[in-house]
Formats: structure tokens, C-alpha cells, sequence
């Protein structure tokens, strides 16, 4: 073993590997040349022939042009799964990270055990944000294992994301597979042991039959998201609240784990719950005056919150000279485009109305009565009669046969208890579940006059007495005609698959409309959605429409196949709106505009107050401050009760409720704007007051300059893509947001590279992939950055086949090139050297020993003997020159092997290069741990030699010149 020191290049199975610091005498680790940690294989010396492997260099013969040479040096880049760099991580995972998602990392980085709280709002990408620094913590091995806690209807996008974006394989644990992650443990043995990466149910795992299992094996990584749901801000506060919160303080009472606490409301101006939150992370945080210095210097140490205006205002620095090194198209649609569209009810729907709101009303008269609990009885019976009625004939026919679930409350407090989940809108995402049923409204079995409304509201389908239907037939017609494709929201299950039936063949032949409700589990509901989005995508005229109910409202990222939203149903919760909108308006989302349509009845007395006194309200104060602001519980509540109770007066004593519709609901709304400005106020002053000042711009733009320095710019991976893929003979056709490419006539392997990404048969049969200039793509699309599995598979293909001379597939990349130019005046020579580097990497759990790769363009004039060197700038751009004249191909192979049979003399440059990039490296990864004194000490990194010449091109003037 002695031989073969880590860092070293030996030749085994067929190809050549760098030999990993984990080797042993009779085990050698080995990664393949150029290759990822993905690619790392044991080899046994006793069994298999290994031996010393020398990098081969170019050869005369292997001549190409300046393109060839330019295709090498970028395959190379982007090629790289294992860079130097003190972003370990950044190399392999299969996303490009935006600048400013870049501060969350750094933040940790800087910490000897992570613990952070992100609470970025909707739709900048908390998830990405989380995922980087899990992915790094596991890269470093400063983290073994991971659990992500989340709602299950998350779970399985949770999964997704950590797999298809970061590389991390995680086991769902939930009510429906534990049973079956069970059955194949070893006796005794835990699911968290055998299992490293697991995405948790938040709700399965705090029982007590469970957490306890789960907090002995629990990893020493803990993400958890929607964490404001686990916490409380009152004594009262529901019993599943305390029971997560009762989980997570035992997770974070191990002061050794890394938690990562992610939410985009972490207060909501309930300062308990936020401290409550803060002490998870450090107990001091609880108790702490976060006004002073030192209670903001701690706090900004561990807590990151930003609002899209702070996102577009990163890219501008204090001192404006790093403005371009963060300049990129961080993509969010310019706003939101309100449109509140009328209708009126049908002389036949509007006699159901009325009877049952007369029907309602006498219930609760009698009820109150008879009773506390008969009366709450009555008024929950009465609400989801009159929500599911505004909502849609099938939603009303079946709450009218349909027994209240208030009806079973021994008490009045259970009758509320029962009642008020099926008839309010929850905001919380894990609240959402299983609420969107048509609630009931029968109170007694022998209810004669409901069945018979019940008939009468079934009557009502179709257009021709719903006139909300026939509403949005018109709007959706418009939208389509403007190339929209919009998300229908609906409030109960029977009206989503009313609205979908009706729906079927009334907005043209190549529009399909499909439903998603809480009938599917949330895989279904996934699934059903791009099953939608494949079948309409097939035609690129086709349209398509998705009617959900809020099922879909939190949590689900919807922008890469819908760009518009339209309310069917008012939600007596205005956050919800904001939730179903930030379904499309998130980044990633094509459209420069999202267009909001909300549909409401001027005459059924519900829907004109819930808009004017909370939706409308709500849109303001978000555009006044680029936040969404929980309206308070309570006075919402207040709002809609008493629309509730007067509209059930207009039938009693029509004088009484002229006079409550003046005095009480006014009082109300002025009771709701006094509370939600104040809360307002808050939100302000705690954005403010907490903004994220422990990263400045500055110091990230230091660290994205230098990525893209080392794994490629933008510009360059768009550039690389196209040329490499017109040289592989794949048909490219530009559009408005990239180009597409028919790669069905490129070669076998680049075919079978990419297949498994985007679709084996649209390779085939030639159908176009779609690659996309932003970040965030859709299935079956490839985003034009180095990290996208399909750009990676053609820069290996093209790396791959120029260092293998005896292939006969299209070889687009050449080693070596002779290119006269008008660029040089004397002959210059231009080197593409890749080094490999032996990194220290001290944590928490020790130190770590590395072998990293990084590839620069080194340039000189003259002979390799008598070489003057020139600076990193010129040779980089020597990259970008082109041939202003044809090379005899003779003289060129000439030219080329005296180069390359004296290129020996330029060994001692080399050297000293790799150590000089050795020592900057060291300074970046010293830059980024600048907080953890003993991380920093003891950092090291050492260049291996030699370097390895992957390829030599020389540059000669034009006829006439120098030479």
C-alpha cells in the first residue's frame, strides 16, 4: 500500500482512479478520475490487478479547433463532482443555488453545531435553502444521518426535492409504511439505525409510543419544517401543539445535534410563540432582550428572515463594486394582478337561499331555547348550511343529507370543538387535512324540510340556474385565451368535483381539466397533477385547467405548470387566499405577472362583506409591505359571525338586523382593522428590528465569485450546451425562455446518459427536450446551470470521449489544436492543467481527509524553456479567441509535437501554481468559518504533484506575423 498514497492515480477494471485518504493495505478506496463520491469503489490489491497509472499526455494527431478546445476546458468544469472549494457540497448537488441562498449556509458554516431558524417568506426557497446546508454538513461528515420532520402530506415532496436535487436517498417514516420499515429490522434494532436518512411525520413520531424509539436513535440532523405549528403561544393552545413542542425539546436538549428550524411565519406577531421557537435553538433566546446589542448580535447568529424586496435589494452592495459578482435572474413574477369578478343568483337559486336561511333561522331561535349546547349546535348546523349553499349546489345537497358533526357534542365547548374546524379555514398547513368534506347540517334523523331542500339544490346543477358556473365559464375562457393556465380553488370536495364534471367540454377541445381533492393521498395528488400536465404538454396548444380544494394550498409547488389562481370560493380566512396564490407565485414561475381572479356573489349576503373586510384588507397591507399578515383569529371570527347572525335575523325581525347590519358588523370590521393594523405594525417593526445583518453582501459575493471561478459562470454552461449539442448532431430550435434540442440523432451513449432524466422516449422518439435559462425547471426539462443531471451527462460525455483517442463516436472536444488569430501577436500557448489537492477538514467529529480536484487555464509566450507567463485574465481570455485563418493541418501536427515534447520545462510553474492556488483556497475556507476558531486552525490544504496537462492549444498570428 505504501505505493499508493492518497491523492495518487492507479489503473484498475479498465479505467484510471485517484486513491482516497480511507484507504488500507489491503483495501484501496478509490474515486474515478474526474468522477463523484457517488462513483467511489473498494478494490482489493489480493484480487484485482492494480497498478500505477501516469495521466497520459495530449497527443499531436488529436488536433481540433478553437471550439474543441473551448468544449474541453468547459466540459471539465462542469464535469467537476468533487472541487476544492469551502463549499464541499456545491460540486455535486444537482441545483444552482441563487446568491442570496447562499447566506443560510454561510451562517452555519460558521457555527460549530447548526442551529438556525430560516423564515424566509413564501416562495424564495426555504427548502433549498435547508437542503444546502443538510447536504454540506453530510459532505464535511460534520452530520452522519438526517430526519426531516414535516406534515405527511409534505412528506413525499420532501423526499423528492432531498433525492432528485441534493443526493440524499431518504425512507418515508409515516402512519402507512412503518408497519412495513418494521418488518425488515434485524431483532432489536431501531428503523433510525437502519435507516440514516429518514423524512418523518411530525405527527406520527410525537406519540408516545414512538418518540421516544425516535429521540435514543435520533440523527444528529434534524430539519424541521412548518415549525410555527409546533409551538404555542397560549396555556390553551391545542394539545398536538404541545406534543410536537414536547418532541422537538427533547431533540434540541441534546446540545450536539444540528437543528434546523425552517417556517415563513415564525411569530405572527405572537412574540410567546416566537420565543418559544428561538429557545429550541438556544435556551437563552427565550429569555433574552432581543432589543439591546447583545440580544440582536446573538439572535442574528441564529435566525434569517427576508421578504422578496430583501432579496432584490441583495443584489446591490455598500461599497457597489461587487454588484456583478451577485448580479443573476433571481425569477419572481413583478406581482400579483387582482381582478374581483360579480355574479348573481338565479330566481331559483335564490328562493333556495332564502328558504334556507328561514329554515336556519328558526333552528337557531329554538335551539337557544332549549339550551347552550342545542343552541351552538344549531349555529354550527347553520354555517356549513349556508357556506356549502354559496359554494355550489352539490356541495348544499350534500350538507343537507348529511348529519352535523356538532350533533354528537355532549357540551356546548365540544359542539365547538367539532363544529368550527369543518366551517372555518385553518391557516396551518397540517390543518388543512381531511377538511375540505361538505360539512353536515341534519341535526335530527326525521329532517323532512332538509331532504327536501336537498332535492331542490341537486336541481340546481349546470348552467342554467348556477350562475356562479356559468361566471366562470366566461373567466376561464379568457384566461385561456391569453395563455394561462389557472388552478380553479374550491372550498368542499363535492363542489371541486362538480365544478371539474361541469367543466369537461366547455372550454374547448384542447383544453383538459382534471380535480385533486383530499379524496387522493398526497402521492395521488401528485401524480394526478403531471399526469395533467403530460397530457396537455403533448400539444403545445393545449390548455390546461386543475380544480382543487385546499389540499393543495400549502406546501405544494404548483409554478411550473400553472401561472394563474382563481378563488371559486371565498375562504373566511384571508391568509388561505394568500396560500392557494403562492401555489404559482413563487420562484421559478415563467410568468411576469400572476393573474388572480375571485369570484363572489353580490346578492347571496356572505361573499360582498368577507371581500371588502378581509380579502381586500389583506391585499392591501401585503402591498404596503411586501408581506402577508395573519389576520388575528378572533376578530376574523367576529367578522363572519356577525354576517352569519344578521343575515339569519333578515328572516326574524328585518328592523333589528337594518340596525345590526349598521351597527355590529361596522363595529366588528372596525374592531378586525384596529387589531390586523396593529399586528401589522409588529410584523414591521420585528422584520426590522431581527433583519439578517450577520452576512453582508459583500462577503457572499467573495465566495459566488469564486465558485463560479472554479465550476464556470452562467454564460459559459448556456454557451457550452448549445455548441456541444450542435457538435453531437442534436437539432436545436431557440425559444422565449432557451432552446429545445431533438436529441434522438445524437450518439448511443449521450442518449443513454440522458435518458433517465428527462424520459427514455422523448429521447427516442425525438419529441424536443426543453432546456430552460432559469434555475427552476419542470420535469422532463433541463436547466442551462452546471448542476442539471442533463447538462452534467453531456459534459461527461464530451469530457469523456476527448480523453478517450480510441473511440469512434463524435469526439465534439479535442486535446490538443494549433488556432491562427488576429488575437496574438507572438506565439502563445494555452494550457488546460487539472490539480488535485489534499484537504484537512477539522469538525466537530474530527478531522476529515480529502482529495479534491480544480482545473485552471494557464498561458504563456515563447517556448516552454524561455516561457513569460501571463496573467490568469489573458489566459482566460485566450479561451474565448477564434481562428481568423485555416492551419495546414501538417504544419499544425508539427507545431503541436515540439510544444508537447518540451511542455516538461514548464513542471516547475505548475508547481508552484497548484501551491499558490493551494494557499487561496486555504484563505476561502478559512473566509467561511471565520466564527469557529477551532474549525479554522485546523484547515489545510496541499497541492498534489504533479498537475495533469488534460490539454495544450497553441495560438500563432495570422500569416505574415510573428512566430
Amino acid at each position: 500500500m505504501s505505493t499508493y498514497t492518497a491523492g495518487s492515480l492507479v489503473s484498475a477494471r479498465g479505467r484510471d482512479w485517484v486513491v482516497l485518504p480511507e484507504s488500507a493495505e489491503d483495501m484501496l478506496v478509490l474515486r474515478p478520475l474526474g468522477g463523484s463520491d457517488d462513483d467511489v469503489a473498494a478494490v482489493f490489491p489480493a484480487f484485482e490487478e492494480i497498478r500505477s497509472a501516469k495521466f497520459q499526455p495530449p497527443s499531436a494527431d488529436d488536433l481540433g479547433d478553437a471550439l474543441a478546445a473551448g468544449l474541453l476546458r468547459s466540459a471539465l468544469r462542469i464535469g467537476f463532482r468533487s472541487g476544492a472549494g469551502p463549499f464541499r457540497s456545491l460540486a455535486g448537488i444537482a441545483v444552482e443555488p441563487r446568491a442570496y441562498q447562499l447566506v443560510p449556509l454561510m451562517m452555519a458554516l460558521r457555527q460549530r453545531v447548526v442551529r438556525l431558524l430560516i423564515s424566509d417568506d413564501v416562495g424564495i426557497g426555504k427548502t433549498v435553502e435547508a437542503g444546502l446546508i443538510a447536504s454540506e454538513l453530510l459532505a464535511q461528515g460534520s452530520a452522519r444521518k438526517l430526519a426531516v420532520l414535516c406534515s405527511p402530506a409534505l412528506a413525499e415532496q420532501w423526499q423528492e426535492e432531498l433525492r432528485t436535487k441534493f443526493g440524499i436517498d431518504a425512507e418515508l417514516v409515516l402512519a402507512s409504511t412503518v408497519s412495513k420499515l418494521e418488518r425488515g429490522l434485524d431483532l432489536g434494532q431501531s428503523l433510525f439505525d437502519k435507516h440514516p436518512h429518514v423524512v418523518v411525520s411530525t405527527d406520527f413520531i410525537k406519540s408516545t409510543r414512538h418518540r421516544d424509539d425516535f429521540v435514543r436513535h435520533c440523527p444528529d440532523l434534524v430539519i424541521v419544517d412548518e415549525a410555527h405549528t409546533c409551538v404555542a403561544a397560549e396555556e390553551s393552545a391545542a394539545t398536538q401543539n404541545q406534543l410536537r413542542y414536547e418532541l422537538l425539546q427533547k431533540i434540541a436538549a441534546d446540545e450536539d445535534r444540528h437543528l434546523l428550524l425552517v417556517t415563513a411565519t415564525p411569530h405572527s406577531g405572537k412574540e410567546s410563540a416566537f420565543r418559544a421557537l428561538l429557545g429550541l435553538l438556544r435556551p437563552e433566546l427565550a429569555h433574552v432582550q432581543l432589543d439591546s446589542d447583545g440580544g440582536r448580535r446573538l439572535l442574528a447568529t441564529h435566525f434569517v428572515q427576508r421578504k422578496r424586496a430583501d432579496v432584490r435589494q441583495f443584489l446591490t452592495t455598500e461599497d457597489g463594486l461587487t454588484n456583478d459578482n451577485l448580479r443573476e435572474d433571481t425569477k419572481f413574477p413583478a406581482d400579483r394582478y387582482f381582478k374581483d369578478e360579480t355574479y348573481k343568483l338565479s330566481q331559483a337559486y335564490r328562493a333556495l337561499l332564502d328558504d334556507a336561511i328561514a329554515y336556519a333561522s328558526e333552528r337557531v331561535t329554538a335551539a337557544g331555547d332549549r339550551g347552550k349546547r342545542e343552541a351552538r349546535i344549531a349555529w354550527w348546523s347553520a354555517i356549513a348550511l349556508l357556506r356549502s349553499l354559496v359554494s355550489s349546489p352539490r356541495a348544499a345537497a350534500q350538507t343537507l343529507r348529511t348529519r352535523s358533526a356538532a350533533a354528537a357534542a355532549a357540551t356546548a365547548e365540544e359542539a365547538d370543538r367539532l363544529g368550527a374546524p369543518l366551517t372555518r379555514d385553518a391557516a396551518d398547513a397540517d390543518a388543512l387535512e381531511g377538511l375540505d368534506v361538505a360539512p353536515g347540517a341534519e341535526t335530527d334523523d326525521a329532517s323532512v324540510r332538509l331532504s327536501e331542500l336537498a332535492d331542490r339544490a341537486a336541481e340546481l346543477e349546470g348552467v342554467g340556474e348556477d350562475r356562479k358556473l356559468v361566471a366562470l365559464v366566461k373567466h376561464l375562457k379568457a384566461l385561456l385565451a391569453d395563455g394561462y393556465h389557472p388552478i380553479v380553488f374550491c372550498r368542499y370536495i363535492p363542489t371541486a368535483d362538480y365544478v371539474a364534471d361541469q367543466l369537461d367540454g366547455k372550454l374547448g377541445r384542447k383544453t383538459v381539466v382534471r380535480s385533486v381533492t383530499g379524496t387522493l393521498s398526497p402521492q395521488q395528488r401528485l401524480q394526478r397533477i403531471e399526469e395533467l400536465a403530460d397530457e396537455a404538454g403533448e400539444d403545445p396548444a393545449a390548455r390546461r385547467v386543475l380544480v382543487a380544494t385546499d389540499c393543495l394550498s400549502e406546501g405544494v409547488n404548483l409554478q411550473h405548470h400553472f401561472d394563474a389562481v382563481v378563488h371559486y370560493d371565498l375562504a373566511w380566512n384571508p391568509t388561505r387566499h394568500d396560500q392557494r396564490e403562492g401555489r404559482v407565485d413563487r420562484y421559478g414561475q415563467k410568468r411576469d405577472t400572476v393573474k388572480v381572479i375571485t369570484l363572489y356573489g353580490s346578492d347571496n349576503g356572505i361573499d360582498g362583506k368577507v371581500l371588502e373586510v378581509l380579502i381586500k384588507k389583506h391585499r392591501q397591507i401585503r402591498k404596503d409591505l411586501g408581506i402577508s399578515v395573519s389576520v388575528p383569529d378572533e376578530s376574523s371570527s367576529g367578522v363572519t359571525n356577525a354576517v352569519v347572525e344578521w343575515l339569519l335575523m333578515r328572516h326574524e325581525s328585518p328592523e333589528q338586523a337594518a340596525l345590526f347590519d349598521v351597527e355590529t358588523i361596522n363595529a366588528m370590521s372596525g374592531k378586525l382593522e384596529a387589531d390586523w393594523n396593529s399586528a401589522a405594525e409588529r410584523e414591521t417593526a420585528s422584520r426590522s428590528r431581527f433583519a439578517q445583518r450577520a452576512i453582508r453582501p459583500e462577503e457572499v459575493a467573495k465566495e459566488v465569485l469564486a465558485v463560479r471561478e472554479t465550476l464556470g459562470r452562467a454564460d459559459e454552461v448556456q454557451n457550452f450546451t448549445r455548441q456541444a449539442l450542435a457538435s453531437l448532431e442534436a437539432v436545436l430550435r431557440k425559444d422565449d425562455n432557451g432552446f429545445t434540442a431533438d436529441l434522438s440523432g445524437t450518439p448511443v451513449g449521450l442518449r443513454d446518459a440522458v435518458a433517465p432524466v428527462v424520459g427514455g422516449n422523448a429521447v427516442e422518439s425525438g419529441r424536443p427536450v426543453p432546456f430552460r435559462t432559469t434555475a427552476a425547471v419542470a420535469r422532463g426539462e433541463a436547466a442551462l446551470v452546471r448542476t442539471d443531471p442533463v447538462v452534467g451527462a453531456i459534459a461527461g460525455y464530451v469530457l469523456n470521449s476527448a480523453l478517450d483517442e480510441n473511440t469512434t463516436s463524435l469526439r465534439p472536444a479535442r486535446r490538443c489544436g494549433v488556432i491562427r488569430t488576429k488575437s496574438v501577436d507572438t506565439r502563445t500557448t494555452l494550457l488546460l492543467v487539472r490539480y488535485r489537492f489534499h484537504l484537512t477538514l477539522p469538525s466537530r467529529v474530527g478531522e476529515r481527509q480529502l482529495v479534491a480536484e480544480d482545473a485552471r487555464l494557464l498561458a504563456f509566450q515563447g517556448s516552454p524553456a524561455n516561457a513569460t507567463w501571463l496573467s490568469s485574465d489573458d489566459a482566460l481570455a485566450l479561451a474565448d479567441v477564434t481562428a481568423d485563418e485555416n492551419t495546414d493541418r501538417d504544419f499544425a501536427v508539427r507545431t503541436m509535437r515540439r510544444v508537447l515534447d518540451s511542455l516538461d520545462a514548464t513542471k516547475p510553474h505548475l508547481a508552484v501554481h497548484g501551491d499558490e492556488l493551494a494557499e487561496e483556497l486555504l484563505t476561502s475556507h478559512r473566509r467561511v468559518r471565520q466564527a469557529s476558531a477551532e474549525i479554522v486552525r485546523g484547515v489545510n490544504v496541499v497541492a498534489q504533484k504533479p498537475a495533469d496537462i488534460l490539454g495544450a492549444y497553441v495560438y500563432l498570428p495570422v500569416s505574415g506575423g510573428a512566430a
